[in-house]
């Protein structure tokens, strides 16, 4: 049984949806010894979120941002939290809506991600700064 586990800091992104899958291969390899497994990523903060969806065309990204721009708006009047600016409770509610951690199968040293299938940092601030996660492979 291997059970490994790493934190890394990604460098900050700008806001919008960003592939991330090959920083994290690249950084936590050890899933390559498992034959039967899991990976699992976790992002330690509340304005920023991890999915997963489409790694081929970078215009999904595009509308990935748009839509969640207009379905959880800035600047609402009932926004309360507003101390740390406009993006800042947005953020907070488009994290939770996407999550905290996805969650891959490992098959035989690899990442069982489909074809078209890739692992998005979502930064949904303007000036998010360093992300860190925290990446966990267990398997045999």
């Amino acid at each position: 049984m291997i059970f490994e586990q790493k934190e890394i800091q990604l460098k900050p992104f700008s806001r919008g949806f960003h592939l991330i899958t090959e920083i994290i291969k690249h950084e936590f390899p050890v899933y390559r010894k498992i034959t039967k497994g899991f990976l699992k990523v976790f992002i330690k903060h509340t304005s920023a979120s991890l999915t997963i969806n489409e790694n081929a065309d970078p215009t999904v990204r595009v509308d990935f941002e748009s839509h969640f721009n207009k379905m959880v708006a800035e600047n609402e009047p009932y926004y309360i939290h507003t101390y740390e600016g406009s993006d800042d409770m947005p953020a907070h509610i488009k994290s939770s809506l996407l999550g905290s951690s996805v969650e891959i199968p490992i098959t035989n040293g690899k990442l069982n991600l489909g074809t078209w299938q890739g692992i998005y940092l979502c930064e949904h601030r303007n000036y998010g700064g360093a992300r860190n996660l925290v990446l966990t492979a267990f398997g045999i």
